[in-house]
């Protein structure tokens, strides 16, 4: 049988989306309750197996540092949706701290979109992209609410550049 250049490159490209639909759904889905909440992006989470709580970090958002102007809010606001409440987790990966990097539900709600919307995070930017949550956090800013009241607030990316991180 010959094969074309075409029919090889047709081939080539049907694995490569089928190897990127693979690696693009959560690596587990888990459900647990909620027993800290870190900052505007971090809580640790009792899962519904038992155990020890552990760390997950919010995914697609970038929430400012606790020690950082809006750092406590964006806290406060996180805990109101998420505190001893039970969420449903679709986990992505684990990050260089060891928490699970997640998308996260609560009766169906995604708080990482409810936290770029209300002004309380940054969408994470992907190298030149910026984010799945761009459009909110336009919304967001246009509506100056949160920490897009300010018009100097800085993305915590930055934040970290210039003053590093505020945990030890």
């Amino acid at each position: 049988m010959k094969r074309t250049v075409a029919g090889i490159a047709i081939t080539w490209i049907r694995f490569a989306i089928f190897l990127i639909a693979a690696c693009a759904g959560p690596v587990w889905a888990e459900s647990g309750k909620v027993t800290h909440v870190t900052d505007g992006d971090t809580f640790w989470v009792r899962l519904a197996g038992g155990g020890k709580p552990v760390p997950v970090r919010i995914d697609g958002i970038d929430a400012p540092e606790i020690c950082q102007a809006g750092g406590q809010a964006a806290r406060a606001a996180l805990a109101s949706r998420v505190a001893r409440r039970t969420v449903t987790l679709a986990v992505r990966r684990h990050d260089d701290y060891g928490r699970a990097v997640a998308s996260v539900r609560v009766g169906g709600e995604d708080i990482a979109g409810w936290m770029v919307g209300q002004g309380h995070a940054w969408s994470y930017h992907y190298g030149r992209e910026g984010g799945p949550y761009l459009k909110l956090q336009g919304q967001a800013q246009a509506a100056r609410k949160g920490l897009f009241s300010d018009p100097h607030a800085l993305a915590p990316r930055f934040f970290r550049k210039q003053h590093g991180s505020c945990h030890p």
